[in-house]
């Protein structure tokens, strides 16, 4: 019997549950969305379990959904839907993952990556009327958080040849009002949320005349980019624990 520590990131076996986890949202349309976010995923992985868990204000939430999943599954791997790594990311998530040694593996965030950007750019469209562009991102106040929204912006900038400036809802960052303000000629407001919601809300009344495009979900390249998160983290665990000569390594 082969042990389990020891076996190649490639062997064959059940593949471990992927466990979804996103903000939760007191909107209906932004529950289903996310709703379809996940859906989309599964379309693309029809032979993978996955489950969608909730970090604040909607059930499952997080701990309650991994607890469950573990008593069926022998491992798990809890992919972040979210766009950049703060809190929830190194607290929540990875609370999880050392809750569970060697069982349950965190994924990395979404962002910051040049599929998000392909679809922010995407929702920007015709950019003729639009000297510069703010991006409207959720904020946080850990400074990791930001420093992913500010890569954002410049691959986005460098992708639409525009200057793009961050402006945070919330969090440590300079206030997207103030952004708003400041940025002088013809703007549009690029909403660097996944769905709507109460952020998304926000941001249309800060962005009074400007041009706001909508959240980046659903769409397929979200679901995509999530299952490689997901493929990512595997093959790191797989990497930790296999050396390709049967020795135990990274652990």
């Amino acid at each position: 019997m082969t042990d389990p520590l020891r076996r190649s990131p490639t062997a064959p076996g059940p593949a471990p549950d992927l466990v979804a986890v996103a903000h939760g949202t007191a909107d209906a349309a932004g529950i289903t969305v996310l709703h379809d976010l996940v859906r989309q995923m599964a379309s693309q992985r029809p032979d993978l379990p996955i489950s969608l868990g909730f970090v604040d204000l909607l059930t499952p939430a997080l701990p309650s959904l991994v607890r469950r999943i573990t008593t069926d599954a022998a491992e798990a791997v809890v992919v972040p839907l979210l766009l950049s790594s703060g809190y929830h990311v190194y607290v929540d998530v990875a609370a999880e993952a050392r809750r569970y040694p060697g069982r349950v593996h965190a994924a990395a965030a979404l962002g910051p990556d040049p599929v998000l950007v392909e679809i922010l750019a995407d929702r920007l469209g015709d950019l003729s009327d639009v000297d510069q562009v703010v991006l409207a991102a959720a904020g946080s106040s850990d400074p990791r958080a930001l420093t992913d929204c500010e890569i954002t912006a410049t691959l986005l900038s460098r992708r639409i040849d525009r200057p793009v400036h961050v402006g945070y809802i919330s969090g440590s960052g300079d206030r997207l009002p103030a952004v708003i303000a400041r940025t002088g000629g013809r703007l549009a407001i690029a909403t660097y949320l996944l769905a709507p919601g109460f952020f998304n809300t926000l941001v249309h009344r800060h962005a009074g005349p400007h041009r706001v495009t909508p959240p980046l979900a659903p769409d397929p390249r979200l679901a995509t980019l999530a299952l490689r998160r997901y493929d990512a983290a595997r093959a790191e665990a797989g990497a930790c624990l296999w050396d390709g000569a049967g020795s135990i390594v990274g652990v």
